[in-house]
């Protein structure tokens, strides 16, 4: 199979991690007979050096041309420190999930057996974890109308949801929850908050479609409490950006690294996929940037692009094999120990993969 994929190396760690991403995949492009065409574009701060725009017209043109795109990271602390600056990285990432219409946040937790201790949560609790959030990516406060008031000393954010966007987020989670253990939980704000209601009401008046789905509604903060007691009464949760954005970042610690967590934004123009860590300024050009995100995130892609689930399968395969044998980056290493360096997990990923 010929597979066209844009390149988004971003800021901070995100080149370092994407390079292993790409030894990964073009391992498994050579074990499987696949070509890959890879095509790099600018994003981030990165882009703003170079041209002054976060997401300029090429990378989308780029993005919009190939089958599937993998992202590293936006940001950089020059950024973060100075409130008044108008064009910022972030703004980039907010700008592409628009023009590419990439509406659907897909993000897996799940357990690794060999780091069950890793996690701050007790190993009873989290033993066999394995569920999907579905967070919308294009609506809600991060979009809507924000301004100050009073000469600057009252500002507002406004969350503004449509039917529309709801039932094309839910209609990927009951479709999700379909092909796994047809369990739904749609997390709300409902006894507080307008959009909440219409979320809840647009998502029961769903249910008929799917009938064999046994959907749950809960309240956001219910959700935060009971996520890390009994993550495991859960399988497939859908909600609004705002509280997806927090309940995933949330849900990253049952793994035991933020360093792990794969993720896809699914959108109507192409899919994009991304590790959830950001740009980590603080470790650029170290050599100590956990890559397993970034790689997984490419099985997931592999998967959900390309219907290639062989190939998604083996990476995860290596990934646990790494886990185990303790071919890790120092966030994973115990007791001040040395970890293996960035490039070396991927060089073991890809001896692995070619064995």
């Amino acid at each position: 199979m010929d597979l066209k994929i844009a390149l988004l190396a971003g800021d901070g760690i995100g080149p370092e991690v994407i390079d292993q991403a790409v030894k990964v995949s073009d391992a498994i492009a050579k074990k499987f007979n696949h070509t890959i065409e890879w095509t790099p574009a600018l994003t981030g701060a990165a882009a703003i050096d170079a041209v002054g725009d976060p997401y300029p017209e090429e990378t989308h043109q780029t993005c919009l041309d190939a089958d599937a795109v993998l992202f590293g990271a936006i940001g950089h602390p020059r950024f973060d420190n100075d409130p008044s600056a108008k064009v910022r990285p972030e703004q980039g990432l907010l700008k592409m999930r628009q023009k590419l219409g990439l509406f659907a946040n897909v993000r897996p937790t799940f357990t690794f057996p060999s780091l069950l201790d890793k996690s701050p949560l007790k190993q009873e609790r989290i033993e066999g974890t394995d569920l999907v959030f579905l967070r919308e990516l294009t609506g809600g406060i991060y979009f809507g109308k924000r301004g100050r008031l009073n000469e600057g000393h009252t500002a507002f954010d406004t969350c503004t949801y449509t039917r529309d966007e709801i039932q094309r987020l839910a209609k990927k989670g009951f479709e999700l929850a379909m092909t796994r253990s047809k369990k739904l939980c749609c997390v709300d704000k409902a006894n507080v908050l307008e959009s909440s209601r219409l979320w809840r009401e647009t998502v029961q008046a769903m249910e008929k479609e799917y009938p064999e789905v046994k959907v749950s509604y809960e309240f956001v903060d219910a959700v935060a409490m009971r996520l890390v007691q009994w993550p495991n009464s859960y399988d497939v949760l859908i909600t609004e950006n705002l509280f997806g954005d927090i309940l995933t970042d949330e849900a990253s610690v049952i793994s035991g690294s933020m360093g792990l967590m794969p993720s896809a934004s699914v959108g109507t123009e192409n899919a994009l996929y991304e590790p959830i860590h950001g740009s980590f300024p603080q470790a650029t050009g170290l050599g100590i940037a956990n890559p397993l995100a970034t790689v997984l995130s490419a099985a997931m892609m592999f998967e959900m692009s390309f219907g290639l689930t062989e190939e998604g399968a083996i990476i995860r395969k290596v990934v646990d094999q790494s886990l185990a044998d303790g071919v890790v980056t120092e966030d994973l290493k115990e007791n001040g120990d040395k970890g293996n360096s960035t490039s070396e997990v991927g060089d073991y990923l890809v001896s692995k993969i070619l064995e």
